[in-house]
């Protein structure tokens, strides 16, 4: 019967039960999973590749990357939806997440918000996705009815879809345009996907969001100039990247900072071309507000 579950609701055989094993032991296996992490999103690469390329387009073209997920996948997709502001300028609705159950679910578990494809379908009609968005469903057992609902609802509107999911031959593949499976086996604690899948699904996430923000433009070499300097780590944070890219000392970047309104790339420009804030502005906007193009 165990075999014809999914390995990620599998139990490793032969393995000693985790109440027999010394702290040590289990930390070494903590640790050792990693391995089955890394080993299941190099298989995915190509297909994780496909995608983000064409995410990327369309983000281009003006289109939002909409995450759907549920439980501890929902619950990722929102902090690297959340994340995606402060650390690359964008609007707030640009890269967004729907989670089963709601805001409640956002802070404690409601399991089963999972199997309400109905507001699957509610919630995703509420963002009304049109053609130049990307609806990306994630789940570990890739067999969510919340998701797989919501990726029909995608497709019924013509709407590209890409699926995540943990397992081979997920049910979730058969019902998007774009699949990315990562095997990682079985959990240590059986059926616990916020541990191996839930590591896997973080760097996925972060893979996307992340190279898709470097296709728009949203960084200079390895540097965050889109950040939103609110607070003052990010200031700090600021200043330096101004001073990297223009070799400017600290008095002249933090003049040029303050005189653009605090925006990176206005200063990084003000400084290397010799021009006001506002001169900078337009010549960003000239270029598609993408700081090599104005630097080349």
């Amino acid at each position: 019967m165990a075999n014809n579950l999914p390995a990620t609701e599998r139990v490793r055989v032969g393995a000693p039960g985790l109440s027999e094993m010394s702290t040590e032991a289990l930390v070494g296996a903590m640790v050792s999973d990693l391995d089955a992490v890394r080993d299941g999103l190099t298989t995915a690469t190509g297909a994780l590749v496909a995608a983000i390329d064409r995410i990327a387009e369309r983000m281009a073209a003006g289109g939002r990357l909409i995450y759907v997920g549920a439980g501890t996948s929902g619950r990722l997709a929102q902090l690297d939806a959340a994340e995606c502001p402060p650390t690359f300028g964008t609007s707030a609705d640009l890269v967004q997440a729907l989670l089963a159950g709601g805001s409640e679910a956002s802070t404690r578990a409601v399991e089963a918000a999972e199997d309400d494809e109905e507001d699957a379908v509610g919630q995703l009609s509420m963002v009304n996705p049109g053609d130049a968005d990307t609806v990306l469903g994630i789940t570990a057992s890739g067999s969510t009815p919340f998701v797989i609902a919501a990726m029909r609802e995608a497709r019924r509107r013509g709407v590209l879809t890409v699926g995540i999911s943990c397992n081979l031959a997920a049910p979730l593949s058969a019902e998007v345009d774009l699949p990315i499976e990562v095997p990682v086996g079985e959990e240590l604690l059986s059926g616990s996907t916020r541990m191996k899948c839930g590591t896997a699904q973080k760097v996925l996430l972060n893979t996307v969001s992340t190279i898709a923000m470097v296709r728009l433009g949203k960084t200079y070499g390895r540097l965050m100039v889109d950040v939103r300097p609110t607070n003052a780590k990010l200031v700090e944070r600021a200043l330096r990247i101004v001073e990297s890219v223009t070799g400017a000392d600290r008095s002249i970047a933090a003049r040029a900072f303050e005189e653009s309104g605090h925006d990176t790339k206005a200063s990084i420009v003000a400084i290397s071309r010799c021009i006001s804030p506002e001169e900078a502005n337009d010549l960003l906007a000239a270029a598609g507000v993408r700081l090599d193009a104005v630097l080349a």
